[in-house]
Parts: structure tokens; C-alpha cells; sequence
């Protein structure tokens, strides 16, 4: 496949699945998410891809997600999301006990079968807290040896495509049967307008003259938050320009929000939910199944698996104690798992925008915590056990 095939895959396939979603119901009842993720991983795996692809999948995985997030965010009503936001930062301070309880588990579990177990259960804490940014940091902290971090990171990626899956399908009809069910916070009777008055999924009428040329300048709008993030985050030390990025964008594109004009634009949330399916196609093309099973490093893969499945179960009987909704803990799992990027992907599949806040601000929660808490628990690991 050449470079120039690959680029058009990528921009053009998600709307070939929008398209299939529309005309027939059985393909919409599996999603546009999910059917991107497994034609990125089919994809991927069995068409050999030009050498440089990776410079590519980098660029389009980070830019469409960057570029997304105002996008998504233009619309939102944080006067309803304050309401939740209570919730949503205990549910996030459950998600980290429940993998620093499950890492130190997973630690004891393998600590015989592998030298770097001390290393391992600090990544974990760091990795699903906040995310890769994390794990990089913690890998340089610890002088964590290259192979193991590549050996982590790989069966990372391809273990939480089958959680976001999982979330994505089955996991709220699920987990409704023992927490409570979201109770929006919207008004019904608000007639400001905007993507909050509009379906979730609905794509009718964006190339119509009175939306496409609206759309675009909410685009132009996207690409100046962008450019006024990435210059903030040059002044601050390299190690934190992500998390920097992330919060500035996040900061930016909610206070658009609040701009009568921004937020009554049409279909800005479906045109940042379709960077999202074009994200979601490069990252499932990211993942290397060849070398999952030709490799296998079962005390890593095993802690891996572990740990990410192992939170969410614990994470979730938390959830029914402390008496937290089945969104709101999805969303927040989510966040601290797979890192903010995800979280427009699982809203998007639960037919729940206002939970995208919840996940993006303990997203950003888990970005300023997980090295400290990630690099704390391994050397008490290690001194101690």
C-alpha cells in the first residue's frame, strides 16, 4: 500500500462506515467506532505498510484527536456537567485505588517469573492513571530496560483495544444491572441551540451551504486553539507538553463554549467525532498482532491483562458502594485506563456527550499524578517486597 493509498484510507474509510451505519441498521447496531478499530487492525496487520508510516500514524493520531477535542467541545454545556463533576472525581480517585490495589496484586503475583516486577507495577500505576506520557516518563525514572518497556507497551495497546471495545458495546447494557443508570442533567426545555439539541450520530445536511461554511470557520476556530496550546506548552519543560497541550486545549475549547456564536454552530460535534473515527482507524492499525503471538512474554502479558481488567472489576464494585452511575464510572475508567484521547470515543458509543468533560477533566487529573504515584509505588516495591 502506498503512502498516498494509506492517507486516503485513513481520511476517507470512516465515512464509507458512516455510511454503512446509515443505510443498514445491523451495521450501526456494532458502531463506527468499533468497525474502525477492527478495519485499522486488519488493515495493519495484513497489508504491508511504507517504511515511514510511522511519522504518518503518529501525525494523524495526534493531530485528529488535537483538533477534535474543541471541536467536541464547542457545544457543551458545563453549566450541566458542574453538576457532575462531584461524582466524577471520586470515581476517579476509586479508578486510581483500585489499580494501585491491583498493581501491587499483579507485582506479588509475578514478582518470581520476572526481575523487573518492582518496575512493572510503577508503570502500571502511571500508565493507568494518566497514560503513555506517563509511562515514557516513569521508563526514563526507573531506567526501565528498552525491551521491557517496548514488550509492556505493545501488549498495552493491543489489550486495551479489546477494553474500549468492550466499553463501546456491551459494558453499559452490563454494568446498568447492579450500578445506577446516568440521569442527564440537561434542561429539556432550553432552546439555546447548539449540538446539545442535535442526535449524537446525526450527519443529515453538514454539506449544506447554511452548515458547511458555519463548520469551517468552527474548524479555523479548532486550529488557532491547537496553535495557542502547542505555544503554551513550549514553555514548559518537555516531559509535561502533552498534559500542557491537552489542558490548554480542553481549557480553550470550553471557553468557546460560553460564546453564544461558537456554540450554536451546527454539527461541530459530529465533525470532531469523525478526527475521532479517523483516530481510532490509525491507532487500530498501530497494533502489532504479529508480534503479540509470536513473542509471548506471559508474566507481562499476564500483569497487563490483569491490571487493566482487574481495576475495571474493581474499580466498578467501588462504583456500586460509593453509589456512582454507570456512565460517569465508564467515562472515568476510561479516562485513567486509555487516556483522554478515548474519552469522546466511549461517550460517542454510550449516546452520552455530557459525560466528555467528566472524562477529559480526571483524564487531565491522572496526567498530573501518575508519574508521581507511578515512580512512589515502585520504589516502595521494591524496598519493601
Amino acid at each position: 500500500m502506498t503512502m498516498a493509498a494509506l492517507i486516503i484510507f485513513y481520511l476517507l474509510f470512516p465515512a464509507l462506515v458512516l455510511y454503512l451505519c446509515y443505510r443498514f441498521p445491523a451495521v450501526n447496531t456494532i458502531g463506527a467506532v468499533i468497525l474502525c478499530y477492527l478495519a485499522g487492525m486488519l488493515a495493519g496487520n495484513f497489508f504491508t505498510f511504507p517504511e515511514a508510516v510511522a511519522g504518518l500514524q503518529d501525525l494523524l493520531s495526534s493531530g485528529s484527536v488535537a483538533l477534535a477535542l474543541p471541536l467536541l467541545l464547542f457545544s457543551m454545556d458545563v453549566k450541566a456537567w458542574s453538576r457532575l463533576a462531584g461524582k466524577a472525581t471520586l470515581s476517579m480517585l476509586l479508578a486510581t485505588i483500585a489499580i494501585v490495589t491491583v498493581a501491587f496484586a499483579g507485582y506479588m503475583i509475578i514478582r518470581e517469573q520476572s526481575p523487573h516486577a518492582w518496575q512493572l507495577g510503577g508503570m502500571a500505576v502511571g500508565l493507568y492513571t494518566g497514560g503513555t506520557p506517563n509511562l515514557a516518563a516513569i521508563k526514563t525514572a526507573l531506567h526501565v530496560d528498552s525491551q521491557v518497556y517496548i514488550t509492556m507497551h505493545t501488549y498495552d495497546t493491543v489489550i486495551s483495544l479489546l477494553y474500549i471495545l468492550f466499553f463501546c458495546s456491551v459494558a453499559q447494557r452490563l454494568f446498568n444491572y447492579f450500578l445506577p443508570k446516568f440521569e442527564s442533567k440537561l434542561d429539556p426545555s432550553s432552546t439555546d441551540g447548539g449540538a446539545e439539541t442535535e442526535a449524537i450520530d446525526s450527519y443529515e445536511g453538514i454539506f449544506s451551504r447554511k452548515n458547511f461554511l458555519p463548520l469551517l470557520g468552527a474548524l479555523g476556530i479548532a486550529v488557532a486553539v491547537l496553535g495557542a496550546s502547542l505555544g503554551l506548552a513550549e514553555l514548559f519543560p518537555k516531559e509535561h507538553g502533552d498534559a500542557i497541550t491537552i489542558l490548554a486545549i480542553t481549557t480553550l475549547g470550553i471557553a468557546c463554549s460560553f460564546i453564544p456564536a461558537v456554540r450554536r454552530i451546527p454539527k461541530t460535534f459530529q465533525a470532531g467525532m469523525y478526527l475521532i473515527y479517523v483516530f481510532c482507524l490509525v491507532v487500530g492499525s498501530m497494533a502489532n498482532l504479529k508480534e503479540l503471538f509470536t513473542h509471548v512474554n506471559w508474566p507481562i502479558l499476564g500483569f497487563v491483562t490483569f491490571c487493566i481488567f482487574g481495576s475495571l472489576l474493581l474499580h466498578a464494585l467501588l462504583c456500586r458502594i460509593f453509589n456512582i452511575d454507570t456512565d460517569t464510572m465508564i467515562i472515568t475508567s476510561t479516562s485513567a485506563i486509555c487516556s483522554p484521547p478515548f474519552v469522546p470515543v466511549v461517550a460517542n458509543a454510550l449516546k452520552n456527550r455530557e459525560i466528555i468533560l467528566s472524562g477529559l477533566y480526571t483524564g487531565i487529573i491522572g496526567y498530573a499524578i501518575g508519574n508521581y504515584l507511578g515512580i512512589s509505588i515502585s520504589y516502595a516495591l521494591k524496598a519493601f517486597f
